[in-house]
């Protein structure tokens, strides 16, 4: 398939019509185009009412909570969620495989801006996208952060528009592999942890899937990488282009990026520095500033005047559910961040937080490492864990190291009652699970929802 196949005479199956979003924007696209469509999802359809409810005008045939052989057999085209591996037997039969980000660049005629990481990325392009929209109006954000960039693809086919942000986790740059179809000029990975290992066989396997972000741009394209992360000087090794480090400390003389002196952001081009961050900003967490940083970069490569970049991330107030404020109550500060689904990124939230702090945390496993975060858990004043098989692991560690925890609980209502009972005026309250929310919630967003509303129905 190439932008000029008539879309109406395929048959498209779509696999994994999931809940956030991507899914549903394929199908909405292939129907709105004539294809003959059919949406198959393990999922029942009490679970993905809401989404099916949403296609109602549109002729699709459902076959939910089962896959079967035929439905990809007679697909001239099949569209895979990212969640979906390839060893997939059903994909082995399947004709062709695209997904929604494979479809939209196959369409687009605009410059694109492409982020990665394991951790960081979603904030990151947020903050991208909220100050480049401000001068240049008809930019766009879509990916992994739930917008599929299906939904504006007929506002693409100009190359003359603004640059196109796109968020892409691992799952999706493999899903891109050797199509040639990602050619960003600006590419950014923001840092490498150990993420999805109960997806993938090794770290090695995960690192190859993150370097696709850059595997086919040119030698006058950017790459935006960590200094401090030991794989960013590889990704920098292996890049044709022009490299562009960030910092946490001061980048050595003739190193050109951006960095962070006495909690304040300076960016370094061509040898000339400017302040692109003051010390307060309103998102909170020293990792968030080094988000910003790759934000800061990123504008400044767009063309955004420094001033114009320095106002606008000042003003960005981050995203729900990465140390999303939800509220302040009786002087105690709420944080929602669900999307911390690996211990590292709690442990960011724990080290960035600037006041006494009561950690909500535990989940699902995915067979990630705990041991290296085990001591910023001794920052919280107390610990309430939810149940899980990752919580199961992480209270062998915390009696480990003598750190007291209450839990586990079944419910997180409880979790939270319990914290707001023991918690002072002037402390804050840090929802940060470390692990999967599966089991207990749909996926991180629904149970950052869940906290939010028990949060603000709180006396």
């Amino acid at each position: 398939m190439n932008s000029d196949t008539d879309l109406s005479s395929l048959n498209v199956t779509i696999m994994g019509l999931g809940l956030h979003g991507g899914g549903l924007s394929s199908a909405i696209f292939f129907a709105e185009r004539g294809s003959k469509l059919t949406v198959t999802d393990l999922r029942n359809e009490n679970i993905l009412k809401p989404i099916i409810k949403k296609l109602k005008k549109y002729k699709i045939k459902y076959v939910l909570g089962e896959h079967r052989d035929i439905d990809f057999l007679n697909a001239d085209l099949v569209i895979k969620n990212p969640a979906v591996p390839l060893s997939s037997p059903f994909l082995k039969l399947a004709k062709q495989i695209e997904t929604d980000i494979s479809i939209f660049l196959k369409f687009n005629k605009r410059p694109i801006i492409a982020v990665t990481g394991s951790k960081g990325k979603s904030t990151t392009v947020s903050a991208i996208f909220d100050v480049l929209k401000k001068v240049k109006k008809d930019s766009k954000l879509g990916g992994n952060i739930t917008t599929s960039p299906l939904n504006f693809i007929d506002e693409c086919k100009n190359k003359d528009g603004a640059e196109v942000i796109l968020e892409l986790s691992s799952w999706q740059l493999a899903d891109l592999k050797d199509k040639k179809l990602l050619v960003p000029g600006i590419s950014v990975i923001t840092n490498i942890m150990p993420d999805h290992q109960n997806r993938y066989l090794s770290m090695d396997d995960y690192i190859a899937d993150k370097k696709l972000i850059y595997a086919d741009q040119k030698d006058d394209d950017f790459l935006i990488c960590n200094f401090d992360d030991k794989y960013g000087k590889i990704f920098a090794s292996e890049f044709p282009g022009r490299v562009l480090f960030v910092s946490e400390k001061i980048l050595p003389s003739f190193t050109d990026g951006a960095f962070i002196d006495d909690f304040q952001g300076y960016i370094r081009l061509n040898g000339k520095e400017e302040k692109v961050l003051p010390e307060n900003l309103k998102i909170p967490g020293e990792h968030n500033r080094l988000n910003l940083l790759y934000a800061a970069l990123v504008l400044k490569l767009s063309g955004i005047s420094t001033s114009e970049i320095s106002e606008g991330l000042k003003q960005f107030s981050g995203i729900s559910h990465r140390m999303e404020l939800v509220a302040l109550i009786k002087d105690i500060s709420w944080y929602n961040d669900s999307a911390a689904t690996i211990p590292q990124a709690t442990a960011a939230a724990m080290r960035g937080c600037r006041t006494p702090f009561r950690l909500i945390a535990g989940g699902t496993d995915k067979k990630l490492d705990f041991d290296g975060t085990i001591e910023a858990f001794s920052l919280a004043k107390s610990i309430y864990l939810l149940e899980g098989s990752a919580t199961d692991r992480l209270i062998i560690l915390l009696k480990n190291q003598n750190i007291s925890y209450n839990g586990p609980y079944d419910n997180l209502e409880v979790a939270v009652k319990r914290a707001a009972a023991d918690t002072n005026p002037g402390e804050s309250v840090i929802f940060s699970p470390g692990a999967t929310s599966f089991g207990m919630f749909l996926n991180e967003f629904d149970r950052g929802d869940k906290f939010r509303q028990i949060v603000l129905d709180l006396p």
